[in-house]
């Protein structure tokens, strides 16, 4: 597993209440952001393991804010992940286009996120492992 918090960037603070007890309960450190200024200096002074992302953000697109993430060196490296309510068809292929690493729908599994998470952290570069809802 990489070392180093998660980073959840989420604008509900109901969501963002459930999925960082959720991680917290799983041994997890997280770190959480709300806005785009937040959440980008965040990734970068943090280096965070991993990047919860939702897609659907009040003040930058969750796209733009991952393709953002990729163009600097700083943060290039940092796997991402979608966490979006966005689940329909077409989403997680533009997501993915954009530069996330993985995909999770939201509502969220109550009882496989943490472990969604975590096979993201164990997988090679963060890459290559989908969960779904």
């Amino acid at each position: 597993m990489t070392d180093g918090p998660i980073l959840l960037i989420e604008d509900n603070p109901l969501n963002m209440e459930l999925a960082g007890e959720i991680l917290r309960q799983a041994g997890l450190t997280v770190l959480e952001a709300v806005t785009a200024r937040e959440r980008l200096r965040l990734a970068v002074e943090a280096r965070p393991a991993l990047v919860l992302l939702d897609i659907q953000l009040p003040d930058l697109d969750g796209l733009e804010a991952v393709r953002r993430l990729r163009a600097d060196p700083r943060t290039a490296g940092i796997p991402v992940v979608a966490l979006t309510a966005q689940a329909m068809k077409g989403d997680e292929g533009a997501a993915r286009a954009a530069g996330c690493d993985g995909y999770i729908a939201k509502p969220i599994d109550t009882r496989r996120f943490a472990a969604d998470v975590l096979a993201y952290l164990q997988a090679p570069g963060g890459r290559d492992h989908v969960a779904r809802p």
